[in-house]
């Protein structure tokens, strides 16, 4: 049989396609704009004819009909980590979440830790030989797509055909839909002079040849920025966005001398703009490939000079990090940073940076603090930070004792608070 009578075959709307969900199952959904639209709205309409349905996904993107607190019973969200559309269920308890890193989901699901029965998920067009890929999030998908008992993919020519590990044969689908909305576009961060500040610190230290991992945010963008007179800098990082984009088009990203993978960009999932997507599209200088590839540190780690950016919410004197939490109450997920900071530790010269203003509310709370608050979540233990900093400098604490440690943090903290903070210090025998 032809590969087009395959699809054909296999061709179906999106509420038809929903069908092959059955009580019980547990929905494997990409990360961020990977997440299929069409077959998540028809999940949402027919969401009272399930029972015990459940949606696994890190980053949801758009708050579908299904994120109700009156029909959890019938399908329920279970974030690997929280974003806008999850977390205010995932804080008043309607919405589950799994513990993870990154990097480990996809063995998780190949153990059956994590259950994989149907894979929803944005696909490019099919090609000449029958493949399509999931360009946009490969993450934990490719794990799934191998052990689950349906596959249904959303098919819309907006989604990048990428290569690397991330391909799905028209004989591996139970269904597909086809879409052809355009993908979510996620614009850059707001930048203001803190973000700068601490940019500048970071890209001061980065130095030309390196291989990047940058997380999504504010401060990891302004460093980005920052940047663009560097020379050969390369690519190993779990999301390709803007900023990396703008770094290839200034010519500060060549991948030339990256010694693992040299002149190949490495990412799991994209999120920006459609600029973005028409550039991923069969581009040779990239592959996309699941999270235990990118992400897992003894990998991540044989590149060379690996400077690993990501921000956290606050941190104690110690120089552990919480970043997913606001005391008991979550707000993201570990995602990739620990992935990175010790994928940073195990590099040679490879540099860990762990940045934060060093305020929150308009300067009246310290984010450098004695302990964290009372039920923080920490992603970065004391055992493995390296570099912090905030807008007011830089702090080394790997291999630094604890009274060395809390010195370096309050000498970054705010000035407003680093007299309070050295008495705190003391009266706890840090200082």
């Amino acid at each position: 049989m032809s590969i087009k009578t395959l699809y054909l075959q296999k061709r179906m709307p999106a509420t038809e396609a929903v069908c092959h969900v059955r009580n019980g199952d547990f929905i494997i959904v990409p990360t961020g704009v990977g997440e299929p639209p069409a077959l998540l709205t028809a999940l949402s309409d027919q969401r009272r004819d399930f029972q015990d349905v459940k949606v696994g996904q890190i980053l949801a993107m758009r708050k579908y009909a299904y994120f109700d607190p009156e029909t959890v019973d019938n399908v329920r969200h279970v974030a690997f980590f929280y974003g806008g559309a999850s977390r205010a269920g995932g804080q008043e308890g309607w919405v589950d979440f799994i513990p993870n890193y990154f990097s480990e989901i996809p063995p998780q699901i190949e153990r059956g830790q994590i259950s994989a029965d149907v894979v929803f998920s944005m696909a490019s067009p099919m090609d000449e030989h029958g493949y399509f890929s999931l360009s946009l999030g490969v993450d934990y998908t490719m794990a799934a797509v191998a052990r689950a008992r349906a596959i249904v993919l959303e098919v819309n020519p907006n989604v990048p055909f990428t290569y690397g590990n991330c391909h799905v044969h028209i004989s591996q689908v139970t269904a597909l839909v086809e879409s052809s909305e355009p993908v979510l576009e996620v614009g850059l961060p707001k930048i203001g002079p803190v973000q700068e500040a601490i940019g500048k610190y970071v890209a001061d230290l980065i130095d030309d040849g390196a291989t990047l991992q940058i997380g999504y945010g504010g401060i990891p963008d302004a460093v980005v920025m920052q940047l663009t007179q560097k020379h050969d800098l390369g690519i190993h990082t779990e999301m390709i966005g803007d900023g990396i984009l703008s770094l290839v088009e200034c010519g500060a990203v060549t991948n030339r001398r990256k010694n693992y993978l040299p002149g190949k960009m490495v990412a799991t999932f994209g999120l920006g703009s459609k600029k973005l997507y028409r550039f991923m599209e069969r581009n040779p200088g990239l592959e996309m490939h699941p999270a235990d590839f990118t992400n897992t540190p003894a990998l991540a780690g044989k590149n060379d000079n690996l400077a690993a950016i990501n921000a956290t919410l606050q941190i104690d004197l110690l120089g552990q990090c919480g970043s997913e939490s606001l005391g008991f109450a979550p707000y993201s997920g570990t995602g990739g940073q620990s992935d990175f900071v010790r994928a940073a530790n195990l590099s040679r010269g490879g540099k860990a940076f762990i940045v934060l203003p060093s305020t929150a509310k308009n300067d009246t709370i310290s984010r450098i603090v004695l302990s964290l608050s009372p039920g923080t979540h920490v992603s970065t233990s004391k055992n493995d930070i390296n570099y912090v900093v905030t807008e007011f400098g830089v702090a080394q604490l790997r291999g630094k004792s604890a009274k060395q440690r809390a010195r370096e943090l309050i000498g970054i903290a705010h000035p407003n608070f680093r007299a309070e903070l050295t008495e705190q210090a003391k009266k706890m025998h840090l200082l």
